[in-house]
């Protein structure tokens, strides 16, 4: 494992959303260009959403002896906490700060501790570099559905 490149990987992240939403209007990130798909704008909710639930499970992995990781379900994130009356660029800030901290974290952690455990609840034990990696691909996993929508809204 290169701790520096884990971490430096985890952040660019955030560089890469904020590229992926660049120049959208609230309208084309509101718009639901993909029939039965979320719009941008739910999609960076979604990632506000699990970026506070991801940087939880690293520090308790850091910190606690096996804690438990409970998993989450997105759909009733985005049924039930107000997607519609969020400030778009302010959950961008979210990300973005939590990514920071984090890495601010798990720099100073040492590389032993990478391999400390967490169970979480769905996914069984996970490790700390696991988690880490797992928060790493959230968010190229979901630029992906944002390029597919700007595709089809031509942006």
């Amino acid at each position: 494992m290169d701790k520096d490149k884990l971490i430096r990987d985890y952040l660019e992240g955030v560089t890469q959303l904020q590229d992926s939403v660049a120049r959208l209007t609230d309208e084309q990130r509101r718009s639901h260009p993909v029939a039965g798909k979320w719009s941008i704008h739910e999609v960076v909710c979604h990632l506000a959403d699990f970026e506070p639930i991801m940087t939880d499970r690293m520090t308790r992995v850091i910190a606690l002896e096996k804690p438990d990781l409970l998993g989450a379900d997105e759909s009733l994130f985005a049924k039930s906490l107000a997607y519609d009356a969020r400030d778009f660029d302010e959950q961008l800030r979210l990300i973005a700060v939590l990514r920071s901290h984090t890495a601010r974290i798990l720099k100073a952690t040492p590389e032993a501790a990478f391999g400390r455990i967490g169970v979480h609840s769905e996914a069984g034990p996970l490790t700390l570099e696991q988690l880490i990696q797992r928060a790493t691909n959230h968010l190229p996993h979901h630029i992906a559905f944002i390029k597919e929508k700007r595709a089809a809204l031509g942006a």
